[in-house]
């Protein structure tokens, strides 16, 4: 649930329909400063929140350019930034050795396994296959970016299942590794 939580925003921005695109990026910002704000307050620290504070940032660019210029050129090409986006965020997070995955797995893990290598190591892998995902959906939505909206709705569902899906059947084997290890 933890991931549906951080994606929420975008999850919205991609399901409301894209006349409407301003009014998605207003919810999608007020939805990523509202989660910023509850897990601010329930103890997260900003760093384990990268995520969602970059999701405020587009989200509130995106909002200013909406509103401002509703037939912006750039509207078409919204899904691809914000794959781009999601791709940049995830990949500057490895590049400065803090996965944003980490501050969502810390939320169901126990505070002695935090620091171990096979916690850290699984957390780069997972958020190197959600940043390789985003950037080929960014480029496959560019690609797309003229065409049906059911082509690029499938793609953006897509750039959150596989690694959504991957997450948790590598977790599931890291686990069960972990416990035959630990059981012999």
């Amino acid at each position: 649930m933890s991931y549906l939580r951080t994606f929420a925003p975008w999850i919205v921005y991609a399901i409301i329909p894209s006349a409407q695109w301003n009014w998605a990026a207003l919810i999608a910002l007020l939805l990523a400063l509202g989660s910023i704000a509850q897990q601010t307050r329930s103890g997260r620290t900003l760093d384990a929140q990268i995520i969602e504070i970059g999701s405020a940032v587009f989200f509130g660019v995106i909002t200013v350019i909406a509103f401002g210029n509703p037939d912006s050129g750039l509207h078409p090409y919204t899904p691809a930034l914000s794959s781009a986006t999601l791709a940049l965020i995830a990949g500057v997070s490895l590049a400065v050795r803090r996965p944003f995955t980490l501050g969502i797995a810390k939320q169901t893990t126990p505070r002695e396994v935090w620091d171990q290598p096979l916690f850290v190591r699984t957390n780069v892998i997972i958020t190197a296959v959600w940043t390789v995902s985003f950037a080929v959906g960014a480029v496959a939505l560019a690609t797309l970016a003229h065409s049906s909206s059911t082509a690029r709705t499938i793609v953006q569902i897509a750039a959150f299942v596989v690694p959504m899906v991957f997450t948790v059947r590598y977790v599931a084997q890291i686990q069960a590794k972990a416990a035959q290890l630990h059981n012999h």
